[in-house]
């Protein structure tokens, strides 16, 4: 047995989940369909039965998977199936499809506001492979992306108070130990993922398979309620943040119990511009968003 597939450790931990993610968004994995095996997933990845167990337990607590003793893990949620299944589909959106018509212009224009980098990471990779088929030829790409400041407390993760007043560690609530290290594991996963997307675009140039590449990221003092994705002048994807409970499986397999949004899953509405109608409701709602990031972007946010 290899070291790294013997570890389990943080690193491939991440890994696997971020991939298996993956395969759910892009609907490798699509809704009512079963997971690999546990082995097969291990040899694929080459890490150890306990790291794919983990992940799988990650999964089932965000919602994404259901595990049957026997039966294997079997996808219950997913964002492109959420976006089809509706009555009224044209309230409701997934990300995917959205990433893949800004790839499809000959200049991809995208600005973002997110509490990580995580879905977006997912969706950009995607489409780099695109682009490596030739499916995609955009030109040029630019991206402008808003996060909070690292140094900005935020309301969520944050460890659940027990009975007794006191936060999982044993200090009292709100303060100690777990809850900085709660945030630290966000802080990680968006630095993550940002360094992930970044590397993907910049990949793209270096290979010369886009001519030109301006992505640039900021923090910005405030905590998310909801996520933005605006294609300047077209359209736009919105959705707000919904707090749920669930366990935080953290880097060294402990689980804590926490108030936490899901990003991945989260719904998401559509709205065009309609450059017929600059009354319409879908061209002032993207007045208005694309005039408020432009004026977080210009004067409150910071570079990175």
């Amino acid at each position: 047995m290899t070291t790294a597939r013997g570890e389990g450790g943080g690193k491939e931990f991440e890994r696997v989940l971020e991939e298996l993610r993956a395969r759910i968004a892009d609907g490798t994995y699509a809704l009512k369909s079963l997971l690999p095996p546990q082995r097969e997933l291990a040899d694929e990845f080459t890490v150890s039965r306990d790291t794919v167990q983990r992940v799988l337990r990650e999964l089932r607590n965000e919602g994404w998977v259901e595990s049957r003793q026997g039966s294997g893990s079997r996808v219950v949620r997913s964002p492109i199936h959420s976006a089809t299944r509706q009555q009224v589909p044209r309230v409701r959106a997934a990300l995917g499809p959205f990433i893949a018509r800004a790839f499809a212009q000959p200049t991809v224009r995208l600005d973002v506001y997110t509490l990580t980098s995580e879905s977006l990471d997912a969706h950009i990779r995607l489409q780099a492979e695109r682009i490596r088929l030739g499916e995609v030829r955009p030109e040029r790409i630019e991206l402008r992306m808003l996060l909070p400041s690292e140094s900005l407390p935020l309301p969520y993760p944050r460890a659940r108070e027990t009975p007794g007043g006191d936060d999982a560690d044993g200090g009292p609530a709100g303060s100690g130990q777990l809850q900085e290290k709660v945030q630290a594991r966000l802080r990680g996963i968006t630095r993550r993922h940002t360094a992930s997307l970044l590397s993907a675009l910049g990949d793209l140039r270096t290979e010369g398979l886009v001519q030109s590449v301006d992505a640039k990221i900021r923090h910005v003092p405030l905590a998310p309620a909801f996520k933005l994705y605006l294609r300047r002048g077209a359209e736009a994807l919105f959705g707000p943040y919904e707090v749920v409970e669930r366990p935080i499986l953290m880097e060294d397999g402990t689980e804590v119990a926490a108030l936490d949004v899901l990003g991945l899953g989260s719904t998401l509405t559509r709205q065009v511009n309609d450059e017929g109608d600059p009354d319409a409701p879908g061209s002032v709602f993207m007045e208005s968003m694309q005039g408020w990031f432009d004026s977080c972007w210009n004067l409150l946010a910071e570079e990175i």
